[in-house]
């Protein structure tokens, strides 16, 4: 009963991926999994290399370098920290240790495809409460907690939407929900954010025990292959945690390149801000093409297209180009290199054409 539920995710997920033996020149342009389009820096391709000596040697299992890392870095105590195979496999632990079979789990929708998914696997109800705007609803969503509710997730900027909550109204939500509920942030693109009323997560656990905020390194930090997360939150949550993930889970390869890149986040912050510039060029360039593009604080761009997404969609894939479709919603463009961005414009302006062409 898994698979069949894991299916539609699975198939978008590979929709676009090159078979064995394809010569790469042969693949779409990867504009639908919110990658990072720059290859790694040389520090993190050495840490890389040398852990590759130590395969024979099972990976540290409490992951102690990076946690410490993690800690100086954030500014805030090593048990504060759980670190998992990308914050999805946090979330699982999540849905498993905290909601658990029976309880309802409370998220924007559309949102993060696979919150339901884990819900489902963790025998949780998962609980999707419409955007309003493109954004989040909070006060609808603290309107739906019930007696069951266990955990109430918040995806900031929002995925596939990119908009932001602001720190005013997460507060005003996070004073609504019940003590026994915790609220998980799910702040996977916060490097990319601009907008200074924007909530920060880490600004905020210290002030609400039942929240906590959980980061990766596959966006921002280019390390989407390695699969390493983290959360942040109070001792006992976070112990629950670390005694509830698998171990093992995190490579040595992982652990050490995630180290680097902490060690490298001023010059891959660099990098960061040359995507926010392109994806403020790209919403733009929609924008004129009468596209309507909500402001995205993340690292792509959500196009409403309503009933048209499927046909603008599969107008992309004949282009050769990989964009993420949600059928009767719309299209989310990862932003990928300037020329990549630029190929991607030149087929929504055909696409605009076309449409103008047949009177529409």
């Amino acid at each position: 009963m898994i698979l069949p539920r894991l299916n539609p995710f699975l198939e978008q997920l590979t929709a676009y991926r090159p078979s064995e033996g394809v010569h790469a020149t042969a693949s779409p342009l990867p504009l639908s999994a919110n990658e990072s389009p720059h290859t790694p820096l040389p520090g993190i391709a050495a840490a890389v290399a040398e852990a590759g000596a130590a395969v024979n040697r099972y990976p540290d299992p409490e992951c102690r370098a990076l946690t410490r890392a993690l800690a100086g870095s954030l500014g805030v105590d090593a048990d504060r920290i759980a670190v998992g195979a990308g914050s999805v496999a946090l979330l699982q632990m999540l849905f498993q240790a905290v909601a658990g079979p029976g309880a309802e789990a409370v998220h924007a929708w559309p949102s993060f495809e696979l919150y339901p998914v884990l819900a489902g696997l963790a025998g949780v109800r998962s609980v999707g409460i419409p955007l309003a705007g493109e954004g989040h609803d909070l006060e609808a969503m603290a309107d739906r907690i019930t007696e069951t509710t266990r955990l109430v997730i918040v995806c900031n900027p929002n995925n596939p939407t990119g908009t932001v909550s602001s720190r005013e109204d997460l507060e005003k939500f996070l004073s609504r929900v019940p003590a026994r509920c915790l609220v998980a942030l799910d702040e996977a693109y916060a490097e990319y954010v601009r907008d200074p009323a924007s909530a920060c997560g880490l600004e905020l656990a210290d002030r609400y025990p039942n929240l906590v905020v959980l980061r990766t390194f596959s966006k921002a930090y280019g390390l989407a292959a390695l699969r390493v997360g983290y959360l942040v939150g109070t001792p006992g949550v976070v112990a629950l945690l670390r005694r509830a993930c698998l171990v093992y889970a995190v490579s040595t390869a992982a652990q050490r390149a995630a180290r680097a890149a902490l060690e490298l986040r001023e010059e891959l912050m660099e990098r960061v801000a040359a995507t926010a510039e392109e994806r403020g060029r790209v919403r733009n360039a929609l924008l004129a093409l009468g596209e309507r593009v909500p402001e995205s604080q993340a690292n792509f761009v959500w196009l409403r297209l309503d009933g048209d997404a499927a046909a603008f969609g599969d107008w992309c894939t004949g282009r050769g180009i990989a964009v993420r479709t949600f059928p009767g919603e719309g299209v989310r463009v990862s932003l990928g290199s300037p020329e990549d961005n630029d190929v991607f414009l030149t087929a929504a302006a055909g696409w605009q054409a076309s449409r103008a062409a047949e009177g529409r």
